[in-house]
């Protein structure tokens, strides 16, 4: 047998996900010599093999690698011919382009779970126990390749044993950057929110936690990528008091249950929510609710229910001590970035009593994502902890390093070099100081991670955007993506579309190229540019951005289209939210066109028939009269309103006056869902294209659920969210 030598570069998802230990086993196991090394492009293996036993070797790789990696490809070369005694793990100091993927976040595995609740383990009861196939990665990581000491666990030196499993190769342990235990490990700490520290033991901890929560408390509870905001979700005081001082009146809160058995007491779920419910990324997953087992103020209103699982040994250890469902939600001030350490915890001081923390830092904040299922697709409407960051792959390889900023709400950035782009965890609005900071350091972190230099920065053309003057503001190679083909676009990216597509871009607000507010548009688009084909007919937001918090002035300014001044004199739930006063006043600012912008939102539309139908004139949250319309939805009724359509404007004036004259508030809603179903339809028609998807209003699982119905081979993202959050891809790919 003659042995030559041979590189195999393998480039994917493969470090920090047990993928060298996994190499040293495999070759071992068929008695090769060699060596296996992290780089910054992925991991590099150089071995003594025969042609045959390689190939071997190489299909082993590709059918049996570890659960948390995936490989994009593996080139093989033959090199000089170098002997080997032994095999063997080795460090290197590999310059180069960085294309490695940093790992994501991951929840912990069953046996890890079955060592933190055996009590014969050395890490039983441990709040930090991982290995291999589990636990933290991208939120302690400052640096590549993947090894401790470009972590936030290089501040805690490995006691004897635990440094033993870190180097023994057949140890599930091995090389798992994280590893540590009661003795050399990250701690626990517990304080009030006077910042006064408990002097108890690490061990007891938990029972003083569990103990507050029982009591009625709010615990602020540091996680993987930030703290949680964390009381009893069965008892109704503590339920109110966490709404009253987060002065968050009816916003749904996410509720973490210890396990898939008691999700099933709250909540109806399908096969394929129950398998997103128990995945390893373990996000919130958006249910049917039981209406039983949690306190009515945790989701007011509501038959859905947020339901996630535990997904670090900490939850776990809460949640079988407590025995009951804890509501658990981003400890942030609205719209901004979660809370990732005691000085911008500083800010909800007056929201929790107390504190349960622990000393690893936290050097990448990261949000739970959350998923929800409709007509067997899933669709990510926040993509953060357990997806993020991501590579996903072009179907075509970019000319130049492009650098994308997304938009101004559900903020993400991304960065996009050969054919590949790394889309940044959900960041969310920049709306202040600090969310505009965290934003930044979302660029820093990927420009740094990958030594990444963009040669052009891509940004939305709303040039009130906070990303757009960033942009602006910090470089000179800067070219404006309109929001909406930014919009089609990113969905055209993940699903690897080449040719023209139908995109029907749906959502709140987006700047136009008229200048005007876009949000109901049929575009013609690929790559190269796009043609706008159709577009709901504008009307005005009376007061502009207020109007978007306020859907009775919607509703007033679509009444005015109508009726003119005899408006006023309607008996219409809309006209009863106002004062005869404002109601003048307001006339006179639609006829004069004073602040007040033309829309053709859809979104606007939702929140002005909530308003029509009595149940939205305010909102204490985004999307809320979309879900409160939801809720009025009837499967049983059937037909549409009548609308125009003409050179390309849909008139929705007609559909307006027919639910006024509807006296049935249900059958009103689910006509206009059916009737926004018969528009996207009629355009449809027109055009021998695929049809795709986009925009936050197909967020709405009536509407998206009718419309796949409907058109069945119309394309969603699976992998990016219908929102602002895919604006970033979108942008990457716009020539």
């Amino acid at each position: 047998m003659k042995f030559e030598t041979y590189r195999i570069a393998i480039n994917g998802t493969v470090q920090g996900v047990g993928f060298r230990p996994f190499i040293y086993q495999l070759a071992t196991s068929l008695h090769l010599y060699g060596t296996v090394s992290n780089g910054t492009q992925g991991v590099e293996i150089v071995i003594n093999a025969t042609s045959d036993t390689l190939k071997i070797f190489i299909q082993k790789i590709e059918e049996e690698l570890p659960l948390l990696a995936a490989i994009d490809n593996i080139t093989t070369t033959q090199i000089v011919q170098k002997l080997f005694t032994s095999f063997q793990i080795i460090s290197t100091k590999e310059e180069g382009k960085r294309t490695v993927r940093i790992p994501p976040d991951v929840s912990i595995c069953k046996e890890c779970e079955a060592e933190l609740f055996d009590s014969g383990n050395r890490r039983y009861g441990y709040p930090f126990i991982t290995c291999t196939h589990c636990g933290v990665r991208y939120s302690i990581i400052f640096d590549l390749p993947y090894d401790r000491k470009n972590t936030s666990m290089k501040f805690f030196e490995m006691c004897k044993a635990c440094e033993e499993e870190y180097t023994n190769p057949l140890d599930r342990r091995y090389y798992a950057q994280p590893i540590g235990c009661w003795e050399c490990g990250p701690s626990l700490s517990l304080w009030d929110n006077q910042r006064s520290v408990f002097s108890i033991q690490c061990s007891e901890i938990i029972d003083v936690a569990v103990q507050f929560l029982l009591d009625g408390n709010i615990l602020a509870v540091k996680g993987v990528g930030g703290y949680h905001l964390m009381c009893d979700a069965t008892n109704d005081e503590a339920v109110q008091k966490m709404r009253e001082r987060k002065k968050r009146p009816t916003k749904p809160y996410a509720v973490m249950v210890a396990n898939v058995e008691l999700a099933r007491e709250l909540a109806v779920m399908s096969e394929q929510e129950e398998e997103l419910l128990t995945s390893k990324e373990r996000p919130i997953v958006l249910l049917n609710a039981k209406e039983q087992g949690y306190s009515k103020l945790v989701a007011p209103n509501m038959t859905r229910i947020g339901l996630f699982l535990p997904y670090t040994p900490l939850h776990l250890l809460l949640l079988k001590k407590l025995n009951r469902p804890l509501v658990a939600t981003s400890a942030n001030i609205t719209d901004e970035p979660i809370c990732t350490n005691k000085e911008s915890l500083a800010k909800l001081q007056g929201v929790y009593d107390y504190v349960l923390d622990h000393n690893r830092e936290i050097v990448n904040g990261c949000d739970d994502s959350v998923v929800m299922a409709v007509k067997d697709q899933q669709i990510i409407l926040r993509r953060a902890r357990g997806y993020a960051p991501a590579s996903i792959k072009l179907p075509f390889a970019l000319s130049k390093n492009v650098l994308a900023l997304g938009a101004n709400q559900k903020s993400t950035i991304a960065i996009g070099f050969d054919n590949e782009v790394i889309l940044s965890p959900h960041i969310g609005d920049l709306d202040t100081i600090d969310s505009v900071s965290y934003f930044e350091k979302n660029i820093q972190t990927l420009e740094c991670i990958y030594d990444f230099k963009p040669d052009v920065v891509m940004h939305d053309k709303h040039p009130n955007y906070e990303s757009t003057k960033y942009a602006l503001s910090h470089y000179d190679n800067t070219k404006a993506v309109q929001h909406h083909y930014a919009h089609i676009l990113g969905v055209m990216a993940e699903k690897q579309i080449r040719g023209k597509v139908l995109g029907v871009a749906f959502d709140g607000t987006g700047y136009g190229d008229d200048g005007n507010l876009w949000g109901g548009e049929f575009l013609i688009c690929d790559y190269t540019g796009y043609e706008r084909v159709a577009q709901i007919n504008y009307f005005k937001l009376l007061g502009g951005a207020r109007a978007i918090k306020e859907p009775k002035r919607v509703a007033l300014s679509l009444l005015f289209d109508l009726y003119g001044e005899d408006a006023i004199t309607l008996q219409n739930p809309s006209i009863k939210a106002f004062s005869t006063t404002e109601l003048k006043t307001y006339f006179i600012a639609w006829e004069k066109g004073l602040n007040a912008p033309l829309s053709s939102s859809v979104g606007r539309l939702f929140d002005a028939v909530a308003s029509l139908v009595g149940v939205c004139h305010t909102m204490s949250f985004e999307g809320e009269s979309g879900m409160m319309l939801e809720e009025l939805y009837d499967a049983s009724v059937a037909g549409y309103y009548h609308f125009d359509y003409e050179d390309g404007k849909i008139g929705i004036f007609s559909v307006i006056k027919e639910i006024l004259l509807e006296k049935n508030t249900s059958v009103a809603v689910s006509k206009f869902f059916h009737t926004l179903v018969e528009i996207i339809y009629t355009i449809h028609r027109q055009y021998d294209l695929p049809v795709v998807l986009s925009g936050g209003v197909f967020q709405n699982r009536v509407l998206l659920g009718l419309v796949l119905e409907r058109i069945p081979d119309a394309v969603i993202s699976n992998a990016i969210p219908p929102n602002d959050g895919g604006i970033a891809l979108g942008q990457v790919v716009a020539r």
